[in-house]
């Protein structure tokens, strides 16, 4: 048993694991003690079916949104990966009284997924530059300026982040909307300047890089939303703060996400068509291999 919990705990560190998957391992694991409580086990059984009925209700409202929404259907070219998006979500908060909050996050992960497909995929300069400014100055009235697969995207995002608002604004009694539609607007913004780095083949330097990724990595807008639909009391001035990228372990935080990120899924959106990523950046810079580019970037 315990070379078992030794081998487990080396693989992977606690703090990278999906809390509850760890409490189903656990309760397998002490479950083939010869020493088990029998109640305590009976508890630990009941509290992870609770919780887990908890998030099959989440995910079948995320799910149902997500399929009237008709994104996929009007935008093939997207992630169709909503349960992806929910798991995301569980990940940061599990706690089945925090079903609000998750179902927020899924949301916004699912808009950011298709919106980044859209400027990596299948958009051009113009219609980027269009749909960042629509994005930036919230402005519905120049909807017909869009190609009819940006149009839905665009509604869709618009009357998404005008309900959570709306929401928050009844239930918490102060008005987000300028702080989530600022956070929007900065992601796209940074989503343009990656396209435009692709289309016209500049290769940016490492520092240049990740400037702009650790914004287009979206940690910090879906902080924003996060704190906002979490939080029984928010605090201006802590929005204010974090939509100017002040905070050090924010910016930080989102720099290794994006990193990690970078690590795992680069030669698929190289393949694809995507702008260079942390690794490509250092190799083009320095003019290291790709194996040394990994491991710089990994440390």
């Amino acid at each position: 048993m315990y070379q078992k919990k030794a081998i487990h705990a080396l693989e992977m560190p606690y703090h990278w694991r999906m809390r509850r998957l760890e409490t189903r391992w656990y309760i397998d694991a002490y479950e083939k003690k010869h020493d088990t409580n029998l109640v305590l086990i009976e508890f630990a059984k009941i509290d992870f079916n609770i919780v887990q009925i908890a998030h099959q209700e989440d995910l079948k409202y995320a799910s149902s949104w997500w399929k009237e929404t008709c994104l996929v259907n009007h935008l093939p070219f997207v992630r169709d990966r909503i349960v992806e998006n929910y798991f995301w979500a569980v990940g940061i908060i599990y706690e089945p009284q925090f079903g609000n909050a998750r179902r927020i996050i899924s949301i916004v992960n699912a808009l950011v997924t298709t919106i980044d497909d859209i400027y990596d995929i299948y958009g051009t300069l113009e219609e980027l530059e269009i749909f960042t400014a629509m994005v930036e100055y919230w402005d519905v009235n120049r909807l017909d300026e869009l190609p009819e697969y940006m149009r839905l995207c665009f509604l869709i995002l618009y009357n998404e982040v005008n309900s959570i608002g709306c929401d928050i604004l009844k239930d918490k009694h102060i008005n987000v909307i300028p702080f989530l539609k600022k956070s929007w607007a900065d992601l796209c913004k940074s989503y343009l300047v990656e396209a435009k780095w692709y289309k016209t083949g500049y290769k940016p330097s490492v520092k240049e890089y990740i400037q702009n990724a650790s914004i287009s990595i979206s940690g910090q807008m879906i902080l924003i939303h996060f704190y906002c639909g979490f939080s029984h009391q928010i605090s201006v001035q802590i929005l204010e703060t974090m939509s100017q990228h002040r905070q050090d372990i924010v910016r930080c935080s989102a720099t290794i996400l994006r990193l990690a990120n970078d690590l795992a899924t680069s030669p698929d959106e190289l393949a694809r068509g995507d702008v260079l990523k942390s690794a490509q950046c250092y190799m083009h810079e320095t003019g290291a291999t790709e194996e040394e580019a990994q491991a710089h970037v990994q440390r």
